[in-house]
C-alpha cells in the first residue's frame, strides 16, 4: 500500500463527505488498514501511514475500512466517521459484538468443495452479510479434486434467493477475472471463511504480484477438511485491478445476534409465507392454519431448512438484548 491513491481510489464518497464539518475541513480523511489490541494503520492519498492514537483510544471500538479525520502534521486520530456497512459478529458465550470491517461492498464467502462445505455456517455468514448491508458471494474452491463440484454450487444455490456463487482456484490468476463483477476503483470486499479454504491465497492472487504485505498461508487436514489459522488480524489490501479486499481470520464458531432483518432475508421464502398464518405471532411449529408448515406438507419448503431456520431465529433472540422497562433494565 505504498502508491499514492486518491480518495476516490480508496472507496471516499459523498455519503462520507457530507459528515465532515466546517470546522473538520484542516483534518485528512484516512481510511484505517490494520488494527491492534495498541496501535493502527491506515492509507491516504500519500500511502500507508501510523496513527496516532489520542489517551484512552479503545482500539476495538474501530474496524479495518473504517473512515477517520486525522490531522495533517501530527497524524493524530480525531474523529471516526459514520459508516455506510458494517459487519460484526458474535463471540460464543458472548453477547458483545466483535467488529470485523466496515464500509465494505460485497462479502466473499469462501468454502472448499470437500467436508468443509457446511449449509448450517455458510447461513450464519450469509445473515451477517445481508444485516451488515454487504452483498454476499459464495466462493467455492478445491472443485478440481472434488467428485463432483456442480453438487456443491447447487447447494450453495439453495441457500439463499438469487445469490450468486462463483468457483474459482484461488491460486490461478483467472480467479481475479471471476471475482471482476465485485471489485474496481473505489470499491471495497471483505473474505471470511474457515482456515485452510484459500482465504489467504485468494486475497495475494486479487492483490498481485505487487502486494507488499502478501498474507501467509498454509494447508489442510486432508481427513477432515480443517487447516491451521495462517491470518491473524484483519487487514485491508489493493486489489491489483482496482478497489480493495480485507481478509480476516478463520472463524469456526460464528453466533447470531441482532440480525433478525438479515435472517428475514436469508429465509425470505419463510418470511414471504408468514404473513398467511392463521395467527400472527404463528411460530411454524404446530400452530393450526400454519402456511409454513403447509408448504412443507406440499414440498414446497425443504423441512431441514424449516428446521435451520428455527434454530438460527432462536439463537439470534437469545443474543439480541432488548430494553425495557422505566430503568433502562434490559432483557433478552
Amino acid at each position: 500500500m505504498t502508491a499514492a491513491h486518491t480518495l476516490t481510489d480508496l472507496g471516499w464518497s459523498a455519503f462520507f463527505a457530507d459528515q465532515c464539518r466546517p470546522d473538520e475541513a484542516a483534518l485528512l480523511p484516512q481510511r484505517v488498514a490494520t488494527v491492534h489490541r495498541a496501535r493502527m494503520g491506515a492509507v491516504s492519498e500519500a500511502g500507508a501511514v501510523k496513527l496516532m492514537l489520542p489517551v484512552h483510544t479503545n482500539t476495538g471500538d474501530y474496524a479495518v475500512g473504517d473512515w477517520v479525520l486525522v490531522e495533517a502534521s501530527t497524524q493524530i486520530l480525531r474523529r471516526r466517521l459514520d459508516r455506510r456497512t458494517v459487519l460484526e459478529r458474535r463471540r460464543e458465550g458472548s453477547t458483545a459484538p466483535q467488529l470485523a470491517a466496515a464500509n465494505v461492498d460485497a462479502l466473499f464467502i469462501v468454502t472448499s468443495c470437500n467436508a468443509d462445505f457446511n449449509p448450517t455456517r455458510l447461513e450464519r455468514y450469509l445473515a451477517l452479510a445481508n444485516q451488515g448491508g454487504a452483498e454476499p458471494v459464495i466462493v467455492l474452491t478445491k472443485a478440481d479434486v472434488a467428485e463432483d463440484a456442480e453438487r456443491y454450487r447447487r447447494e450453495a444455490l439453495a441457500l439463499q434467493r438469487d445469490l450468486r456463487v462463483v468457483i474459482v482456484n484461488p491460486r490461478e490468476p483467472e480467479a481475479a477475472t471471476h471475482l471482476r463483477p465485485w471489485c474496481g476503483t473505489g470499491r471495497t470486499v471483505a473474505v471470511v471463511g474457515s482456515s485452510g479454504v484459500g482465504k489467504s491465497t485468494l486475497v495475494n492472487t486479487l492483490a498481485g504480484p505487487d502486494n507488499d504485505a502478501p498474507q501467509a498461508t498454509g494447508g489442510i487436514r486432508e481427513h477432515d477438511a480443517k487447516g491451521r489459522h495462517t491470518t491473524t488480524s484483519r487487514s485491508l489490501h489493493a486489489i491489483a485491478g482496482g478497489g480493495w479486499i480485507i481478509d480476516t481470520p478463520g472463524i469456526r464458531s460464528l453466533q447470531l445476534g441482532d440480525a433478525a432483518e438479515g435472517l428475514d432475508t436469508l429465509f425470505v421464502e419463510i418470511t414471504e409465507l408468514a404473513p398467511e398464518c392463521r395467527f400472527r405471532d404463528c411460530t411454524h411449529a404446530h400452530e393450526p392454519g400454519c402456511a409454513v408448515q403447509a408448504a412443507v406438507a406440499e414440498g414446497r419448503l425443504d423441512p431441514e431448512r424449516l428446521a435451520r431456520w428455527r434454530t438460527l431465529r432462536a439463537e439470534n433472540r437469545g443474543n439480541t438484548v432488548v430494553p425495557t422497562g422505566p430503568r433502562g433494565n434490559k432483557r433478552r
